[in-house]
């Protein structure tokens, strides 16, 4: 008397259970697409991660369900089931395994072609880049052309080399700065350099002032640049890989349980006409 007491409070729970989850991941859904748009790719590719994410609450609903009413099939009482929720159960499990299964391939297609507009973004941004870069050249280098401009350079060439100069010829500030946390380890480098090779100072002002070599580096920190968001973009498609993935066994999982539960019930056989009796 006591274990079918406790089967049946077990199949009871176990039922109320699977019924709760399987409604809560409904008002999730229902919810979650009042937002939905056909024709907003982002929106798209937020909803199908937040369902497939949400994709196993219903599972593990529909796994307890089933258990509870097996639990029950053991008893030998066969007390009658007020309400019997199996068949809308398998129904909702056929519905989503269809859903998950459509989602699919229309997020990987979002997926793609998100990536391939990032890819595409990001090259026009860096040939604009470019494009402005060589216009300011071009523009530096026409100035240069004035005389006046040219004495300018000349002089700010003059007091760097003097400033770096003197700093390297006093021992004191040359190794105060060597010892100061907050200069960079690139410029103390550079005094290190200098104070090896004095002809390096001259290399290194020549080309700080240089428009074109200064075009160069920038136009290499640009290509870099492009480079690196381009490979971000490119590894971006991994978590949508995940989403596809899982999508697609959460489809398999509930056309298995929703058919084949249907089909345990009857529900897929045709009514078979009598023959009449000789």
């Amino acid at each position: 008397m006591n274990n079918r007491f406790a089967a049946a409070i077990a199949a009871r729970t176990l039922k109320v259970i699977g019924v709760i989850l399987i409604l809560s991941f409904l008002i999730d859904f229902i919810i979650l697409s009042l937002d939905f748009s056909p024709t907003d790719k982002q929106l798209q590719l937020r909803w199908a991660a937040s369902m497939v994410e949400r994709g196993v609450v219903p599972l593990v609903g529909l796994g307890m369900l089933l258990a509870g009413y097996w639990i029950d099939s053991f008893d030998d009482g066969n007390q009658s089931q007020p309400l019997d929720f199996r068949m809308p159960a398998l129904i909702i499990s056929s519905i989503l395994g269809l859903l998950f299964l459509i989602i699919a391939p229309v997020h990987a297609m979002n997926v793609i072609n998100q990536r391939t507009q990032v890819v595409d973004q990001i090259s026009k941004d860096a040939q604009v880049a470019e494009n402005q870069l060589k216009t300011q050249l071009n523009q530096v280098q026409a100035q240069l052309g004035n005389d006046q401009v040219k004495a300018a350079v000349e002089k700010q060439r003059a007091q760097v080399k003097t400033q770096y100069s003197e700093l390297l010829q006093d021992e004191q500030r040359y190794n105060q700065a060597l010892n100061n946390p907050n200069v960079p380890q690139a410029t103390k480098d550079l005094l290190k350099k200098f104070k090896a090779n004095p002809q390096e100072l001259d290399k290194f002002i020549a080309q700080q002032t240089d428009p074109q070599q200064l075009a160069n580096q920038r136009l290499a920190q640009i290509r870099t640049r492009r480079e690196e968001l381009e490979k971000q973009a490119q590894e971006n498609w991994k978590p949508g890989l995940r989403i596809v993935v899982n999508s697609l066994l959460l489809s398999v999982a509930y056309i298995i349980i929703g058919w084949s539960g249907l089909r345990s019930m009857g529900a897929f056989q045709s009514a078979k006409p009598k023959v009449p009796a000789r």
